[in-house]
């Protein structure tokens, strides 16, 4: 019985030290690298625009590169559209309008720096692996780590995935089906580590 009981306690201490590697605890570990490098690109979603845009837009229907990646938002229910003609001096041509839609301003990142402006962002950078760490110091004694790591693409809106969506964005294609490498600093903050901007 006595046995027994210590055998169950150096078990449950075994699972409990598993579980608690994983976090962002300060220790010198890979699982620690990955848990600080992950919460830091979860505040930095990826976006299918590299610069924000303001809605509503207008697009000539007569120029598909314009239109294509609204089209392709407006399938999958984020935007909406309606056709305008629109006249330039004697000349008119067919324009559509796309707005927002009540789906659109759930899946929206409003821009906090440019009132009116935003981004449909559709996963975060998780990292695959942590393939090479160099300790060291930073100028005020801090401890540091240089990082050369894999990522993937994580936690991606159900939107992006669509064929459609791949066609009309290439980029979202490629960040997708990628496991692209990256470098960051770590530098230990109070009991854990946290990425250097």
């Amino acid at each position: 019985m006595q046995i027994n009981r210590k055998t169950n306690w150096a078990l449950a201490l075994g699972i409990l030290a598993l579980v608690t590697t994983g976090c962002n605890n300060g220790s010198n570990t890979d699982l620690s690298y990955k848990a600080a490098i992950n919460d830091h690109f979860k505040a930095f979603p990826v976006c299918i625009w590299t610069q924000p845009k303001k809605f509503p837009v207008q697009a000539a229907t007569a120029d598909d590169s314009k239109t294509e990646g609204y089209d392709a938002l407006t399938q999958e229910g984020l935007l909406t559209r309606t056709s305008a003609e629109k006249k330039v001096f004697i000349v008119s041509k067919q324009v559509n309008n796309y707005d927002l839609s009540d789906k659109g301003r759930t899946s929206w990142t409003p821009d906090s720096s440019q009132p009116g402006y935003g981004n449909f962002c559709y996963g975060n950078r998780e990292v695959t692996s942590i393939d090479n760490s160099m300790p060291g110091t930073n100028g005020a004694g801090a401890k540091t780590v240089e990082i050369t790591y894999h990522y993937h693409i994580a936690n991606v809106a159900t939107w992006a995935n669509s064929q459609e969506m791949k066609t009309a964005y290439p980029s979202v294609a490629e960040k997708l089906s990628s496991n692209p490498s990256d470098h960051a600093t770590l530098v230990m903050t109070g009991d854990h580590w946290e990425v250097v901007q």
